[in-house]
């Protein structure tokens, strides 16, 4: 079988470090080309990806945009609904990163012209193969924790001193700040777990001089089937809250730490290397039950792959996408309403 040849728009942290290596490792995929105006990060996609075309500009892959067969949108927030709606024109499956669009119209826009021209669309949430997530998951499935009332979920970091990017320096109406970039994910999780939201309140702060948008968030989501999702995210933690904190009727489980795989990527390993994928330490487990009365659970390996694998299934009209984009319609809809 034939590789599918993919165009990755944007080579900074999210096209270089996250989409190309799962893209790569895919056997059903291949990064054929890349759309950078940076002459250096050219050279570096060159340099892993050989035999991969390097375009300065998305006008000059949509002119020639021979052997290609997916594009992925890894530019700055502000333009993923203007480029989808570009590939779609084009003819070609999309993937969009996270957030789907800024507003919540534009990303109704992107799924109708993909309807139209019946292209599969979906939106890299790739979240929900982290190795807690999925341990969460399925705890929550097994009833292990009884009903659950409430679900805890923080991304924190500490970043007294913001590094210049756009996702820092850049406005909310851009989808810069910590909300668009990290709530993203947690909504997401949040929505997945536990289905349709009835009413969001929401805290935005901005802690560090310069920064435009917020870098410091709270959320908190009542669902329709009665759990309340608090939800934190923030570039100003000097210490980090539990990264899940879950609250049954029967049990509680509660972990720290985040998932290994986006360090494993950024320290340049990648799927596929001979050595085990996305898996946690037992020292590094959660804990599930009642107070003196609390086990070790171990923790399912993360598995980000699983979502070029279903998309490469998916254009090639053997499976769904691995995230439908009315499921990140929603995510959009909530941040975007928390920001008023």
């Amino acid at each position: 079988m034939s590789q599918i040849g993919v165009a990755v728009v944007g080579y900074g942290l999210a096209g270089e470090v996250f989409h190309a290596p799962l893209i790569a490792a895919d056997p059903a995929l291949r990064v054929a080309a890349v759309v950078t105006s940076s002459a250096e990060r050219g050279e570096r996609a060159r340099r892993e990806h050989p035999g991969v075309r390097i375009f300065g500009s998305p006008d000059e892959l949509f002119a020639d945009p021979a052997g290609i067969g997916l594009v992925v949108i890894a530019a700055p927030n502000r333009s993923h609904a203007s480029l989808a709606l570009r590939a779609i024109a084009a003819g070609l499956p999309v993937v969009v990163d996270k957030p789907f669009a800024v507003t919540a119209g534009a990303a109704e826009e992107v799924i109708a012209a993909a309807d139209k021209a019946g292209l599969p669309l979906s939106v890299f949430q790739n979240r929900r193969w982290d190795s807690d997530f999925r341990t969460v998951r399925k705890l929550v499935s097994d009833g292990s924790l009884g009903e659950v009332y409430r679900f805890e979920s923080r991304f924190e970091r500490w970043r007294p001193t913001p590094k210049g990017s756009w996702r820092e320096l850049g406005t909310t109406d851009e989808g810069a700040g910590s909300l668009y970039d990290l709530g993203s994910h947690l909504v997401d999780q949040a929505l997945t777990l536990f289905g349709p939201v009835v009413d969001v309140y929401c805290e935005r702060d901005r802690r560090r001089a310069g920064v435009e948008a917020d870098d410091d968030a709270f959320l908190a989501l009542t669902h329709a089937g009665g759990v309340r999702s608090h939800l934190w995210m923030s570039a100003v933690a000097a210490q980090s809250g539990p990264r899940f904190r879950v609250l049954g009727s029967e049990a509680a489980y509660l972990t720290h730490g985040m998932d290994p795989q986006e360090q494993a990527l950024r320290a340049g390993r990648r799927p596929g290397d001979r050595e085990p994928w996305g898996t946690v330490e037992s020292d590094h487990w959660g804990r599930l039950g009642t107070p003196g009365e609390t086990r070790s659970i171990p923790t399912l390996p993360g598995d980000w792959p699983a979502f070029y694998r279903m998309m490469a299934a998916a254009v090639a009209g053997a499976g769904p996408v691995p995230v439908d984009p009315r499921d990140a319609l929603e995510t959009v809809r909530i941040v975007e309403n928390a920001t008023r």
